[in-house]
């Protein structure tokens, strides 16, 4: 068509989008060309010139807009049908509810009723199981200060270390261990004076302890 043909509030067929639908000629566009409106689905759309137009709409056109289409018939009978009621939805949960609890409660009643006991549930606290605590390693000069205050007496080095390791409570596998507890014992004697647990004996290369009453039941104590 051509642009003097076109008239404001007319009908004409016009290629929408790919397709050919009828538009109403509402104004003319300030972008050019004219404001319409689809027939069929209600949208603004702008044709932009008169060669978009085939034709005028026919009464027959128009006639046709009124009828409902098949397509638009089975979708409202689709959504109709599918659509569930609110009564529909309000008993589904309750349905659902009554399938998940009713077997428990007959496996209850029935275990109850034949005396078999209910399977026990573990947890995992019990599937802990305690470390026993590790005994603190005694060391070498304590070793020889238990075994001088056990003795009562003074005591040789080398008989020292033999009833340390006899009473299971220090054993060294070098050469000369004795060697070791001798400068260790010497060396607390010299740096704690009067304060020593160790004092020299009567005899060369003896040592005896120096330990009360009370703190010999306490050592011994701890250590049963």
């Amino acid at each position: 068509m051509k642009k003097n043909e076109v008239k404001i509030g007319q009908a004409y067929m016009a290629k929408v989008t790919g397709s050919v639908a009828p538009v109403r000629i509402d104004a003319e566009s300030r972008h050019g060309g004219w404001d319409a409106k689809n027939l069929i689905t209600g949208r603004k759309v702008r044709i932009k010139t008169a060669g978009r137009l085939h034709r005028r709409c026919t009464e027959a056109d128009l006639a046709n807009l009124k009828r409902p289409t098949p397509t638009r018939r089975a979708k409202t009978a689709t959504v109709a049908t599918t659509s569930p009621t609110a009564a529909t939805v309000a008993k589904a949960p309750a349905k659902a509810t009554e399938k998940a609890t009713e077997p428990k409660g007959r496996d209850t009643r029935s275990r109850a009723a034949t005396g078999d006991s209910l399977p026990a549930t573990s947890s995992r606290s019990d599937a802990k199981v305690a470390k026993p605590a590790k005994q603190k390693r005694i060391s070498g000069l304590t070793a020889a200060f238990m075994v001088l205050v056990d003795a009562g007496k003074e005591l040789g080095v080398k008989r020292i270390v033999e009833l340390a390791a006899e009473k299971g409570w220090w054993k060294s596998d070098a050469a000369t261990p004795q060697a070791t507890i001798y400068a260790a014992m010497l060396r607390e004697i010299n740096a704690k004076g009067d304060n020593s647990r160790f004092q020299r004996g009567s005899k060369r290369g003896t040592f005896r302890a120096v330990c009360s009453p009370e703190q010999k039941t306490e050592l011994f104590g701890k250590q049963a």
